[in-house]
């Protein structure tokens, strides 16, 4: 089946799609910060350049799109009908790539961890995809930090004072 664009059309929009600060990637980045994560983004020191990296919990982060990394099953990766032998080796090698950056990460004594574009696409499957991260990454089962009294109320980091006059507190000298 032939192209409907011309090559250079066909050029020009792939020259366009973005390989950093692609949308799922801003709603992970987005999602962990608000959760008080503090991280950095596309380390290029590292193996796969990665998206998130939390040196305080060894971790990293890939957020990765489905039809350049081949994810199987998933509606949003099908092969081109045209130019197939060079899509398939390409995503092939992507694939085989994703793979030795992982076994060097690891090596490294790195936690890696591959959310699919798929995965924060929707609000539905979102909400879950982003809480199961963050448990992965602190260890906190839900995202629910629990205080020692059992109770979950925000609290402040001084004492609650009654709005109004205070009568002064006789100092210890």
């Amino acid at each position: 089946m032939t192209d409907i664009k011309t090559s250079e059309e066909r050029s020009r929009n792939m020259a366009a799609i973005k390989g950093k600060d692609t949308k799922p990637e801003m709603i992970v980045r987005k999602y962990l910060f608000s959760r008080g994560l503090r991280y950095r983004v596309n380390n290029r020191s590292l193996p796969g350049s990665p998206d998130i990296v939390l040196r305080k919990y060894k971790t990293i982060v890939f957020v990765d799109g489905c039809f350049w990394h081949g994810h199987k099953n998933c509606k949003y990766f099908r092969l081109p009908k045209s130019n197939v032998h060079f899509w398939r080796h390409k995503i092939a090698m992507n694939i085989a790539r994703d793979y030795a950056n992982n076994v060097d990460l690891k090596l490294a004594g790195w936690n890696v961890i591959r959310i699919w574009e798929c995965e924060v696409k929707t609000r539905a499957k979102r909400e879950e995809t982003l809480s199961r991260l963050f448990a992965m990454i602190t260890g906190i089962p839900n995202g629910i930090i629990s205080l020692p009294d059992g109770s979950n109320d925000p609290v402040a980091a001084e004492p609650f004072i009654p709005y109004g006059r205070v009568t002064p507190q006789p100092s210890k000298r």
